[in-house]
């Protein structure tokens, strides 16, 4: 199904990120989490790509995989590095011809040790460029990033929501955030875009903190900030990793349940290939039926 018709109808909408496993026993594991994550009906999972390009073949394996054994939606990320126009475009007709419909088009983080991204002679510079070229050629659903807390190479909010709106106009279907702790950045960010003219829907992307050195490794990589209260009640329990997991699933449930109350269309979940803190919160989710807006109090008889 394409991401546009399933935003359009489905609710609640909870969609899960992978990344492609480094040899057989990852990808076995990989397939056991994608199965334990099954009965919650994901509306997607998407498959990431190595930063430089450098796990293409196995994100287009990984997808047609996981789309012909399961039959779950799939999104395959794609990045404008390390590659040039006519190599994204054989990747293109070969998900094509695999029939997947979805992907989430991206510039790419360049490889580790680059002092920065630099176009691949022959290549696109900017994700408006790679999405451009999809809806003049492709008939695939397109979705593209967003930054509640803007991308590190932005400058200001303002010209990050500039850059956002240079991938609507060129041809997105559909938003999803980069990972965020802090639901007023997100709210924030909504609006700006709102106020821009960006209607397209937008899925918050939530990642249930597991492990404490981890996750200040991610946030410095991408930009997300930690709340001062929740890195207080981490660094309290950073001896503890069960008791850091166990307020990560807590966490990610409240942060959730606000979203969803406020009118998000769904949440995508940054899974990191394992299931439980992930089952955890959308299974509480589920039970509470969190995506319905909280009924006004009634009132008391005098």
């Amino acid at each position: 199904m394409r991401i546009s018709e399933a935003l359009a109808t489905a609710r609640p909408f909870f969609s899960f990120e992978f990344f492609p496993p480094k040899d057989d026993a990852g990808s076995a594991a990989l397939f056991a989490t994608v199965r334990a994550l099954e009965p919650l009906r994901p509306a997607f999972v998407s498959i990431t790509y190595g930063a430089g390009g450098s796990t293409r073949s196995r994100t287009l394996a990984i997808a047609k995989e996981i789309a012909a054994q399961t039959g779950i939606t799939v999104v395959a990320h794609v990045t404008c590095v390390g590659s040039t126009r006519a190599e994204l475009r054989a990747l293109f007709d070969d998900l094509a011809r695999a029939g997947i419909e979805n992907v989430l088009a991206l510039r790419g983080d360049p490889p580790k040790g680059s002092a920065g991204f630099q176009s691949t002679a022959g290549g696109f510079e900017h994700a408006a460029e790679l999405i451009a070229m999809l809806r003049r050629n492709y008939d695939f659903c397109i979705g593209a990033a967003c930054y509640p807390e803007k991308h590190p190479e932005s400058s200001t909010h303002e010209s990050d929501v500039a850059h956002l709106r240079e991938k609507v106009t060129a041809g997105a279907d559909f938003l999803v955030s980069q990972l965020f702790f802090d639901n007023v950045a997100y709210f924030a960010f909504e609006r700006r875009a709102r106020a821009a003219g960006i209607e397209l829907p937008i899925l918050p992307g939530l990642m249930p903190i597991t492990n404490y050195e981890q996750i200040r490794r991610f946030t410095a990589l991408c930009g997300a900030t930690i709340p001062p209260k929740l890195m207080a009640e981490m660094e309290a329990r950073s001896g503890d990793a069960r008791a850091v997991e166990d307020l990560g699933v807590a966490f990610a449930s409240m942060q959730a349940t606000e979203l969803l109350q406020a009118g998000v269309p769904g949440i995508h979940f940054y899974t990191l290939n394992r299931s439980p803190a992930t089952r955890a919160v959308v299974s509480a989710l589920l039970a509470a039926s969190a995506w319905r807006p909280q009924a006004a109090p009634a009132a008391t008889a005098r």
